[in-house]
């Protein structure tokens, strides 16, 4: 989180704009953080988009647009359900997509099929961004992975937020955190049995 994506993916987007393609800006509808109807980045960037469950219900979403559509830029991919089965079909019917969206989630494990995609495509850019932790230490450091800051031991893997519930963090850090969390619910349990 926090690496950039959604504003690479917009910059991408104009880019092929600016080259005469045309482009539907898509996203999850699950991600209803700043707006449903706009891609929006952390920094405010934002740009109109359609907002789908699946991908299944592009065509009807697009209506007449789906057959002249050249581009599909999708973003928050890991929440697609359908996402290695729609976007393979499209690709190898020549339909070219540009795809952003999570590799991991806060436990380091796969989040939705971004990493399925993988093999079918044709070029994989991972960005990260710096650990926030670090930071306030006046130090910068790449940040491969995510803490998730919760009350409670809330373990669901799609819980959608910004950076009052997330924070880009590198590997000493997310291990310190998870020791950390890991410790506070031993000791809570512990008073439980008390």
């Amino acid at each position: 989180m926090f690496s950039g994506k959604t504003t690479a993916l917009l910059r991408r987007v104009e880019e092929l704009e600016r080259a005469g393609l045309s482009i539907a800006l898509v996203k999850s509808s699950k991600d209803d953080r700043y707006s449903q109807e706009h891609v929006v980045t952390h920094n405010g960037l934002s740009r109109p988009c359609y907002a789908v469950r699946s991908l299944a219900a592009l065509p009807e979403v697009l209506q007449d647009a789906w057959r002249s559509v050249q581009v599909i830029a999708l973003d928050e991919a890991q929440f697609i359900p359908d996402l290695l089965d729609g976007v393979t079909a499209s690709v190898d019917g020549g339909r070219r997509w540009i795809i952003a969206g999570l590799d991991g989630d806060f436990q380091r494990r796969p989040i939705g099929q971004v990493l399925d995609l993988i093999p079918h495509a044709d070029e994989v850019q991972k960005l990260k961004a710096h650990c926030q932790l670090c930071l306030r230490e006046g130090v910068t450091r790449a940040a491969p992975f995510t803490l998730r800051y919760s009350a409670d031991t809330d373990s669901r893997q799609e819980v959608v937020g910004g950076a009052e519930l997330y924070a880009p963090a590198c590997r000493f850090h997310f291990l310190q955190h998870t020791a950390r969390k890991e410790s506070d619910a031993t000791l809570e349990l512990c008073d439980a049995l008390r």
